[in-house]
């Protein structure tokens, strides 16, 4: 309703999708906070979203040039303002995760579930304490039935009027799950990902006002799609570490989801068969310690770090039987570098310090950091030596190993290099299943909650890179993805696990029992002090010059010492010391409190470094 000329509104608006600071606009309309706007921009048009009405300035303001019929909630607003405050963001970056509501009401009809699974006893109980908990960590192992317990607790959710989001790490899992979800649901579920279409975008926001769909499920962007009358947010595999966004802002999908189930009076279930160490101290855990179907799985461990006789033996063998198998690298497509047996220099890229990644298939060497891209060089920059040597296996030269030792056996290449749309996702995952490959080969995408009958093999390498790497849940990451990719086979028949290794005795330790590993994990990291028993951050200083960003290193160093209650870890050049021609330095931050880490953060925060609180990326 629009009020007489002389009568004007004052609004602070923040613009969606920028990094811009709040600017004020006015109005002949009392707007609510929250709502979408137009405001003039220079000689453009900017989509923004009312923040908070203010006095009239001093000084001219713009007018808003129109109203739209999206608004932020007031819960999405609070979400955002402690999304941009935790994690150092602008609040209009926080605000843009969010899509908005739009000002249309809808009678939403009850939703009966006509078919729903069948739960064992150990099923049914865990469903029971779920429904008890606000917040919960579901710790099953793999295979133990923990789909249909998520499945049975949405179907719950809408017989009372109630949608659900359900996040998975990668979209690598779903079609896989989006089949079994349309079992139970059909087309009250739609799949929310950065790989669908715009056009398939807005029919799901249309299907989600007109009341049609109730469910939500997708990678870590599907959480702030708007559902009315939120009741559950499920988070699978919340051990992975998918879920933390690398870029501004740098949240942490699942921290997140608790927050908004407090502030939406959601329940939150978090699930994995290999919890994170961090979500297993801090919530109330329900578990299911079998398999759905019990089978024998018989470890073996070996030494080296190639495809050797071993490996290939056991692989054709499983061919033969026509079995399936599946094996794990732990780099990525041909991510491989050449270096030289004379003077030991790998070959870097010249505008980053790393090794350029050698890809065979398309015959180029790549830099993975700033994507800089030259043909395949043979000879030594630094000391003239050739031929140059590739250090570590990738995909391709696995493939074409195992192809050019057992006859007629068709591999599947699952990885980012090759998995590049969902259409190929599909498709890779359709010819497995058929049997039409007899082989599942690739990198961390293995790991993500695939269910097949068939694979009767697991072959882990690599374990031992991981375990090196200079990260304090190294030895995490290493035995939860043994637990993950050894937890792909004997779904339904014996399966062998082939780990290559050098340290044996560590993983055998635990085998048996993931919970006893994070016992011993929690005592170890109260000890060396680390999360979760103190907070951390990383703040990261990146330019073109590298005495300034020195300086603003140092400076920023000084800066912190005054603040008693934190503990500078370290600070100096960062692993991967240049990106894109820019010169990176690093500082490690840590406290036994967050509020005064927080507050010292904010203290230097400014446009010259980078703030990552909670980080799990150290390079």
């Amino acid at each position: 309703m629009y009020t007489s000329d002389k009568l004007v509104y004052c609004y602070v608006v923040s613009l969606l999708r920028s990094s811009a600071p709040g600017l004020t606009y006015s109005s002949k309309q009392s707007l609510k906070t929250g709502s979408v706007v137009s405001v003039p921009l220079k000689s453009t048009q900017k989509e923004a979203v009312v923040v908070r009405e203010v006095e009239k300035p001093d000084f001219e303001t713009s007018e808003i040039i129109s109203v739209t019929d999206r608004y932020h909630s007031s819960e999405q607003m609070e979400i955002a303002k402690f999304i941009s405050e935790y994690y150092f963001s602008s609040f209009s970056e926080a605000i843009s995760l969010f899509l908005p509501f739009r000002q249309k009401s809808v009678q939403r009809s009850a939703f009966s579930v006509q078919v729903k699974p069948q739960l064992s006893f150990p099923q049914q109980k865990a469903y029971d304490q779920l429904l008890q908990k606000e917040r919960a960590l579901l710790f099953g192992v793999t295979g133990s039935g923990k789909t249909e317990i998520f499945i049975s607790l949405m179907a719950k959710m809408l017989e009372e009027g109630k949608t659900s989001i359900f996040l998975m790490p990668e979209i690598s899992l779903t079609p896989q799950m989006e089949k079994r979800l349309k079992v139970y649901f059909g087309d009250a579920v739609a799949m929310w990902h950065s790989k669908i279409t715009k056009k398939k975008k807005e029919s799901i926001l249309a299907g989600i006002e007109e009341g049609r769909i109730r469910i939500i499920a997708g990678a870590r962007s599907a959480l702030f799609v708007p559902l009315p009358d939120l009741g559950l947010i499920i988070v699978d595999e919340e051990h992975d570490d998918s879920y933390k966004a690398q870029t501004r802002p740098r949240y942490h999908a699942r921290d997140v989801t608790v927050l908004m189930g407090q502030k939406l009076g959601a329940k939150v279930v978090l699930a994995s068969a290999t919890p994170s160490v961090t979500s297993y101290y801090k919530y109330d855990v329900v578990k299911l310690e079998k398999p759905y179907v019990e089978t024998k799985k018989s470890y073996r461990f070996i030494a080296g770090d190639s495809i050797s006789a071993p490996i290939l033996k056991a692989l054709h063998q499983n061919f033969l039987q026509k079995d399936q198998s599946l094996l794990f690298l732990p780099t990525r497509g041909n991510f491989k570098y050449l270096y030289c047996e004379q003077c030991g220099k790998t070959h870097l890229c010249p505008y980053c310090s790393v090794g350029m990644a050698l890809h065979r298939k398309h015959r180029h060497l790549k830099c993975h950091y700033c994507n800089f891209t030259e043909a395949i060089v043979d000879t030594c920059t630094h000391c003239g030596h050739t031929p140059l040597k590739s250090e570590r296996m990738g995909t391709v030269e696995a493939i074409e190993t195992i192809s050019s030792t057992i006859e007629g056996i068709q591999i599947e290449q699952f990885d980012k290099d090759s998995i590049t749309t969902a259409k190929r996702l599909k498709e890779a995952l359709r010819r497995f299943e058929s049997g039409e490959s007899h082989l599942l080969l690739g990198t961390q995408m293995l790991s993500k909650g695939h269910d097949y009958a068939n694979i009767t093999l697991s072959v882990i390498m690599g374990l031992d890179y991981i375990l090196g790497l200079a990260d304090y849940r190294a030895r995490e990451r290493a035995m939860s993805l043994l637990f993950q990719i050894a937890g792909r086979s004997g779904r339904a028949k014996e399966a062998n696990v082939i780990v290559q290794t050098g340290d044996a005795e560590f993983f055998k330790t635990y085998l048996n029992d993931y919970e006893d590993f994070i016992k011993d994990e929690l005592a170890f990291l109260e000890m060396a002090g680390y999360p979760p028993f103190v907070s951390l951050a990383r703040i990261l200083i990146a330019h073109k010059d590298e005495a300034k960003a020195g300086k603003i290193t140092l400076d920023t160093v000084t800066k912190l010492k005054v603040f008693e209650e934190i503990e500078i870890v370290g600070h100096g050049k960062a692993p991967v010391e240049r990106i894109a021609n820019k010169f990176r330095f690093q500082i490690l931050l840590r406290a036994k409190n967050r509020v005064p880490l927080l507050k010292a953060l904010h203290s230097v925060d400014c446009r010259e470094i980078e703030i990552d609180m909670d980080p799990v990326e150290f390079s």
